[in-house]
């Protein structure tokens, strides 16, 4: 059930039968090479909810894309929104999930560059009580059982045959796979030394990728995308049977606060 498509009247209802579990896409608008669109997580992530609310009772917020970007600044398109806004504004956004009446809130991956941002927010929930348990789901670069792709690992990456061939499944009239540049999804390894002594800088991405395109998308095609998406939609159907099933996170959760209002008994 996506929200946007809920009456009011019928919301109440929805929330029930979800279970009281709420899925967030964490996209983002950003340049996937020369042959996808701006959007192309933000589709992946609504392709794939629309499949797990297929297989298993929940809501699905409205598309969300004001997430960590702030590494593709330099392209045309981009929306990276600041830092303190962004913690916040989603922050902003769980409590009005919970005051709507969920009170388990799965924040879904759709986008490789949210993994710093999805690895702190939830720590920040920490720093006062809530009302619901946030969960993250993140289905991006596990292993797909039963997924045969027909290229070589090395060759995957941002806009590459793996995005290339969801995008080829969900929107081909937005795909224009003549547009590819054959090689420039190379790594340019302009701070190899750093790299290779384990040093990370906030540019590495744009040393490596400033095109913004990684692998070989025209080994991507529809097929395959249809494999991918189903399969990840699974990974998160999974994921979110197990949390419909927990409790042990909320009762966690509320004694941690209440022994972190008074640590010293």
């Amino acid at each position: 059930m996506r929200w946007e498509e809920l009456t009011s009247d019928r919301f109440p209802e929805a929330v029930q039968e979800s279970g009281r579990v709420c899925l967030i896409s964490l996209s983002v608008i950003e340049r996937h090479g020369h042959h996808l669109p701006l959007g192309t997580d933000m589709y992946e992530g609504r392709g794939i909810l629309d499949r797990v609310a297929a297989m298993e009772p929940v809501i699905v917020f409205p598309d969300y894309y004001f997430t960590q970007i702030p590494e593709a600044r330099h392209q045309p398109g981009t929306i990276a929104i600041d830092g303190e806004l962004m913690v916040k504004l989603l922050d902003n956004v769980c409590r009005e999930i919970a005051r709507n009446g969920m009170d388990k809130i799965v924040l879904v991956n759709a986008h490789g560059g949210n993994r710093g941002l999805l690895s702190l927010f939830p720590m920040l929930q920490l720093y006062h009580p809530q009302d619901y348990v946030l969960y993250v789901v993140d289905p991006i670069g596990k292993p797909m059982e039963g997924v045969t792709v027909p290229w070589e690992a090395t060759e995957n990456g941002h806009a590459g045959p793996g995005e290339t061939s969801m995008m080829l499944a969900l929107r081909p009239d937005l795909v224009h796979m003549e547009r590819i540049v054959a090689g420039e999804g190379r790594a340019l390894g302009r701070l190899k030394p750093l790299n290779e002594a384990g040093v990370v800088t906030g540019i590495w991405w744009y040393a490596d990728q400033p095109h913004h395109y990684q692998g070989d998308g025209s080994k991507g095609n529809a097929e395959t995308g249809e494999q991918i998406l189903n399969n990840r939609a699974e990974y998160i159907v999974r994921a979110v049977r197990a949390i419909k099933a927990d409790s042990e996170a909320r009762r966690l959760q509320d004694e941690f606060f209440a022994r972190s209002a008074a640590p010293s008994g």
